[in-house]
């Protein structure tokens, strides 16, 4: 059975720095596209970045650019999002997920078949 499983959430203070993890069991994590999102209290999950299987190649939500960095840990065998500058509009549940193709498909959410069920992250001083 294929699971993701999100970790690294935590609270942190306004311009801090966290980095999550998806970690994944029943498939290799490493072979198909990877997307990270997220959702606020009320809002819609909303997507913030993919890296595909071949060549890496990233997406990134507009908003995101310059503070979050999506990666492949080969070592841990996990896909990560390096979030820096935090700020207390990123205060959300975080999510991974995929839809078990090699190239991302865009960071619509209803694009995604599988989740994992998402770690906290609360920015605030």
């Amino acid at each position: 059975q294929l699971h993701l499983v999100e970790s690294g959430g935590a609270s942190v203070q306004p311009g801090g720095s966290l980095t999550l993890s998806c970690a994944a069991a029943g498939f290799d994590l490493h072979s198909y596209a990877i997307a990270w999102f997220r959702r606020t209290p009320g809002k819609e999950r909303e997507g913030l970045s993919c890296i595909s299987n071949k060549y890496e190649t990233t997406v990134y939500r507009d908003d995101i650019k310059g503070r979050f960095t999506i990666s492949k840990n080969n070592v841990k065998k996990t896909v990560d999002l390096q979030m820096n500058n935090l700020e207390p509009e990123d205060t959300a549940v975080y999510y991974c997920a995929t839809d078990l193709l090699i190239t991302c498909d865009g960071l619509t959410p209803d694009k995604y078949d599988y989740w994992g069920r998402g770690t906290q992250v609360t920015v605030s001083s």
